[in-house]
């Protein structure tokens, strides 16, 4: 069994996790000249190509040694974890390179996912969120880019363990004004087609499947604007951009202050969450596991 450098798989991570081998250089403090290096003693190694230059991107062999690294990574972090029981002032010494990333859909990171985190990122957890939309994000843990994802598929993959969430409760809104103007004050099958959805981008189908479960109307095409941002498809919403369907989370006070208004009332969309995880056995990734869930049985539904 190969014993693979581990200086020479972070140089792997870095060269994908930044998009190129200038930034990776830059990121691990070593030249360019250091990073290409590195990277063809691990192919040598490992005896096949592992990135593909143009695009940018890791082979199915690359991949194989991007998880392993993750992996590696996480052994660490439970390492500086448990090394604070005998030496206090020796955690948070983890690497900024060194980053234990999960991937999270911008609805939860806009709700109730940073407060679940705090504790963790206060004892120093090197982390990164990975945005992605919440049909999508499992395909970064199917990758071995992340440890965990939040996302609507509950079937979990091969190595790795499943728990649902909870679900997350979606409802139209719009500003007072706009919704009297364009709507009459409500969402019907003859006025949807005169205003603009704000969704999150194109991937987004919340806009389309709400207004189609409301309407009764199974096939329909929407007006879209979009705004890459839970919060910004409010800003948006509140400064007369159009309607969209958004967590009733994030807009409880809006709503209860009158800043905004339900166009379809009585009717909300429920979207079921899953965490899902590698099923390995890791202090900080079973703490991660459990401030998630902890905090999604407390906020969602």
């Amino acid at each position: 069994m190969h014993m693979f450098d581990p200086d020479a798989l972070e140089c792997l991570a870095a060269i994908v996790e930044e998009g190129g081998f200038e930034r990776a250089a830059q990121r691990l403090h070593i030249t360019q000249s250091a990073v290409s290096q590195r990277l063809q003693a691990l192919e040598a190694q490992a005896g096949t190509v592992l990135l593909v230059r143009r695009p940018l991107k890791a082979t199915p062999a690359g991949q194989l040694l991007l998880k392993h690294t993750r992996q590696l990574r996480l052994l660490r972090a439970d390492l500086d974890r448990d090394m604070r029981a005998f030496a206090p002032q020796s955690g948070g010494r983890l690497r900024e390179q060194e980053r234990v990333a999960v991937a999270v859909n911008a609805d939860s990171i806009a709700t109730w996912v940073l407060p679940a985190l705090q504790e963790p990122v206060a004892q120093g957890l090197p982390l990164e969120i990975i945005a992605d939309d919440q049909d999508f994000t499992q395909e970064w843990l199917r990758e071995g880019q992340v440890l965990g994802c939040v996302t609507t598929l509950d079937q979990a993959l091969r190595g790795c363990r499943m728990v649902p969430l909870g679900a997350m409760r979606y409802v139209a809104v719009a500003a007072p004004a706009f919704a009297q103007q364009r709507l009459g004050g409500a969402l019907t099958p003859h006025n949807f087609h005169q205003v603009p959805f704000v969704a999150f981008n194109r991937k987004d189908d919340m806009q389309r499947e709400f207004v189609s479960s409301r309407l009764g109307l199974p096939r329909l095409a929407l007006n879209q604007l979009f705004v890459p941002s839970s919060e910004g498809q409010v800003r948006a919403v509140l400064a007369g951009w159009g309607a969209s369907v958004v967590p009733e989370l994030l807009v409880r006070g809006l709503l209860a202050a009158g800043e905004l208004v339900d166009i379809a009332p009585g009717h909300a969309e429920r979207v079921a969450l899953y965490w899902h995880c590698w099923n390995l056995e890791s202090e900080v990734l079973d703490g991660l596991s459990q401030a998630l869930t902890q905090a999604a049985r407390a906020a969602l539904d």
